[in-house]
């Protein structure tokens, strides 16, 4: 499968990619190490601060493979245009579209580990980060992360989920005729065979012309609601699996509630392949062809700008199919399109 071009291509284009990504990851490590030390409070310190930054490493890797991809292909072969390795390939009698088959080989390797760890190591390092910093921090202030869902007369937000089916900050706001009559937090919710039970919680109910509070140990909770469910509520779309996506928009379908942005997740994880693909078509096209004989840093700037607006096309799409009625993997497929169209463009008219 691969020869001896074929490994020297692959070796430098994935070490630039490694590069790349070891940059971006650190950069964004140390970024949102800073950022968080605001949140230190109750059993939550800096040090939990940096174990969450390392649990979330796994999501964080899968988040930035397409910038890396796409840098890392212009670093690398950018390395070897400038020292007149792919002039001296073609000079041999290597076509243009032989040395760009060598490209493409490699990614196959980055294209496997990428989808594993999304599919397999992030959305449980992100499910326990969530559940673990939410039972530090119990007893501040409403999480940040969780979910929302309506049932009945009823609205829930939910902070996270344990591994043994244990819920953390349990919020219940209950409506009739469209005014608040009763406020709820749990700081848990146990699971009991097929029952719900609410604990350490606090219950204010509203009347007309007043308010009373009290404090319960335990509450009997009665829900349709199944730990299954539960997961794929509070889970953040852009850290579940394919079939965790799939699972929860169908529901939401069957609830009669948008899911725009759970499909538009679910279609940029399936063709999640094909948009690397179509990344290092860019930067293989950028090589040889306007970039071919300028500077490293210039390649790794048009890099980065191409990659900014290749994520802003995508998230403008995003809500955009939700305004005017299309199917979300328009978002995924005109800007992953638009590359393959540039690209090949561009190679055609270098070879």
């Amino acid at each position: 499968m691969f020869n001896r071009l074929d490994r020297y291509i692959a070796r430098n284009v994935l070490m630039g990619m490694l590069i790349v990504h070891l940059i971006i990851l650190g950069l964004d490590f140390t970024i949102s190490f800073i950022n968080d030390l605001g949140d230190t409070e109750g059993n939550y310190g800096t040090l939990q601060v940096l174990m969450y930054g390392v649990i979330r490493l796994p999501w964080r890797f899968y988040q930035y493979a397409p910038v890396s991809v796409l840098i890392g292909s212009l670093v690398g072969l950018g390395a070897m245009a400038s020292s007149n390795e792919l002039t001296v390939m073609r000079s041999a009698g290597f076509s243009l579209w032989r040395i760009l088959i060598g490209v493409m080989k490699p990614l196959l390797i980055v294209v496997l580990l990428v989808m594993a760890v999304g599919e397999f190591a992030a959305p449980r390092t992100e499910m326990f980060g969530q559940a673990w910093r939410t039972e530090l921090q119990e007893g501040s202030a409403v999480s940040r992360s969780g979910g929302w869902q309506r049932e009945g007369d009823s609205f829930y937000r939910f902070g996270s989920i344990r591994a043994d089916n244990t819920l953390l900050d349990v919020n219940r706001f209950r409506y009739d005729d469209g005014r608040l009559v009763e406020a709820t937090h749990a700081s848990r919710a146990v699971l009991d065979g097929e029952d719900w039970t609410l604990e350490d919680v606090d219950r204010t109910l509203i009347q007309q012309d007043s308010t009373s509070s009290e404090h319960l140990d335990r509450l009997a909770w009665d829900t349709s609601l199944d730990p299954e469910l539960l997961r794929l509520i509070i889970t953040d779309r852009d850290s579940q699996s394919i079939g965790d996506l799939w699972r929860y928009g169908s529901y939401l379908n069957e609830q009669g509630i948008s899911a725009n942005d759970t499909w538009l997740y679910f279609w940029q994880k399936v063709l999640l392949p094909l948009t690397l693909a179509s990344l290092v078509i860019i930067a293989a096209s950028f090589i040889f062809g306007p970039l071919r004989s300028v500077a490293a840093g210039s390649r790794v700037f048009y890099g980065t700008v191409v990659g900014l607006v290749f994520k802003y096309v995508q998230d403008l799409l995003g809500p955009a199919a939700t305004i005017f009625g299309f199917s979300p993997i328009w978002a995924i497929v005109v800007p992953m399109g638009a590359c393959f169209a540039l690209g090949f463009w561009l190679l055609r008219r270098a070879g």
